[in-house]
């Protein structure tokens, strides 16, 4: 057989019983990976974080593979017009879900003989849905059926939401102190915007909503 180290050295043609001691050495895996070659191909490594690695990396495949649904929605070239609503708002639900919409228009009888009502009926909603969809696959006729599928269009990515600039508060204005108001008592004299001096005869009284320093 053919070994490779596990750092991708290649060590040439080896014997099994070697191939497995300088596995042993290294305590690690002989793991064929190449059978069909001549000789075959074996590495050393580890063989339990490899299965790791690799069932990762499907998991991660299968993450990012994206599942196309397809839906599909039948209608009669002699349909009323309040089917038609009906049916065009699951239309409009189905493209809206992110899925395809096939359209099968099921022609009988004679009806067969007279496409033309099938492809009104299919331009009828390419023009309803042209905002979310468009058409894929054009009209066909294949035996007593019309078919169509529409491809929704993918919405665009949102915008940020720009936050609204907050209003400064407005701060209440600074309580201006309230006017010195002179309460007059019996007898008293009251002289405005004076101070009151030790030889007046009469008492004062300040009331002041306010500290007054040295108060």
């Amino acid at each position: 057989m053919f070994l490779v180290d596990s750092d991708g050295t290649q060590l040439g043609v080896r014997t099994l019983p070697e191939a497995l001691t300088v596995a042993r050495e290294q305590e690690l895996d002989l793991v064929e990976v190449a059978a069909n070659a001549n000789p075959p191909v074996c590495r050393i490594m580890n063989h339990g974080r490899y299965k790791y690695e690799q069932e990762q990396r499907r998991k991660e495949s299968r993450k990012n593979t994206s599942n196309v649904v397809i839906k599909e929605m039948k209608f009669r070239p002699k349909i009323d017009g309040h089917d038609y609503v009906t049916k065009m708002k699951h239309v409009e639900r189905f493209l809206g879900e992110g899925a395809k919409v096939k359209l099968t228009i099921m022609f009988r009888g004679r009806e067969v003989f007279h496409p033309e009502l099938g492809l009104k009926i299919l331009q009828r909603v390419t023009e309803d849905v042209v905002d979310f969809a468009t058409v894929e696959s054009s009209p066909r006729q294949d035996g007593r059926n019309m078919t169509m599928v529409l491809n929704p269009i993918r919405k665009p990515s949102r915008k940020p939401r720009t936050s609204k600039p907050h209003s400064a508060k407005t701060e209440a204005p600074a309580a201006v102190p309230a006017e010195t108001r002179d309460v007059e008592e019996p007898g008293a004299e009251v002289l405005p915007d004076a101070a009151p001096t030790p030889e007046s005869p009469t008492a004062e009284v300040v009331v002041t909503t306010t500290d007054s320093p040295g108060a």
